[in-house]
């Protein structure tokens, strides 16, 4: 859990998780998300969500999709997804 709670202590790390949740089962494009963080600051978030078991990564050519992992959180950290969402929310 350790990994997640860290993830999860950034503000833009939390809020690509919580858009993520908005549709749990669908892939997003990394370059879809707004971010104002430069291109090696989005690597490095994309790899520390990775890491932490937060999110399935694919490459595809020249794009890179995410993807929550859903049941995996759900499973081993019940109630955590709809808790990230509802702070997001709130602005914390």
């Amino acid at each position: 859990m350790g990994p997640i709670l860290l993830a999860l202590a950034d503000a833009n790390w939390r809020r690509v998780v919580a858009e993520l949740a908005e549709r749990p089962d669908e892939e997003r494009l990394c370059a879809s998300f707004e971010l104002p963080v430069s291109k090696s600051s989005r690597t490095r978030h994309w790899r520390v969500l990775r890491e932490a078991g937060l999110v399935y990564q694919r490459d595809a050519g020249n794009g890179l999709y995410i993807r929550l992992r859903e049941e995996d959180l759900d499973r081993s950290s019940p109630g955590l997804i709809q808790a990230i969402a509802a702070a997001d929310e709130f602005g914390a």
